[in-house]
């Protein structure tokens, strides 16, 4: 395979287009946000980065809380315009019919339509340059028990969800595999009994 080499760039993908809700205390937003990930396990924390010239920076930085909601293929048209459009000048869970939810551990609402929220509380802000990253704890998970099977078992893929890449929103497509098993061992169907 060739390829061409290019000067570094933001180029991973797929990444989620989270809608990221937040709340100054009187007024809610959601901001979309590409550049988000898990970066620890114990304690679970993420970050989301964010220009500092976002509406929702501010609401952010001085609530220090935020939620991740996870957006699903429905969700995606929501998604976007709420990546376009600013929270300054308009209510973005009322023009895109979005419901709010009370969240359990932190001052910000979930949005009731996303099956998976991570409520955040933030404890650092990195500055990166054209962003601040805030670090953030992830002290809840509020999930949909529609994804949840009758051993109690999480099924993220009935959510549907969507992803971003270079400019375009892919759902995600057909699972290739779980989480070991090109390690696993191979059941044998038809194992012939073991004599006495």
């Amino acid at each position: 395979m060739s390829k061409i080499k290019w000067k570094g760039g933001a180029l991973l993908a797929p990444v989620p287009p989270a809608m990221v809700t937040c709340s100054d205390g009187e007024k809610d937003n959601i901001i979309t946000i590409a550049w988000t990930g898990i970066v620890n396990t114990n304690p679970p924390k993420t970050y989301i980065s964010v220009r500092p010239t976002r509406h929702s920076y501010e609401m952010i930085k001085r609530s220090g809380v935020f939620a991740i909601n996870l957006t699903t293929e429905e969700l995606v048209r929501s998604a976007d315009w709420c990546g376009v459009y600013t929270g300054a000048k308009v209510d973005k869970f009322s023009k895109c019919k979005l419901t709010r939810e009370e969240a359990s551990e932190i001052d910000c609402p979930l949005i009731a339509e996303s099956p998976l929220s991570l409520e955040c509380r933030v404890t650092d802000i990195i500055p990166m340059g054209t962003h601040h990253m805030f670090l953030a704890d992830i002290v809840a998970v509020d999930v949909d028990e529609s994804l949840i099977d009758d051993k109690g078992k999480l099924n993220l893929q009935r959510a549907h969800l969507a992803a971003y890449a270079h400019g375009d929103y892919f759902g995600l497509g057909k699972r290739l595999g779980s989480f070991g098993f090109s390690v696993a061992k191979k059941k044998h169907k038809n194992k012939k009994p073991q004599g006495k």
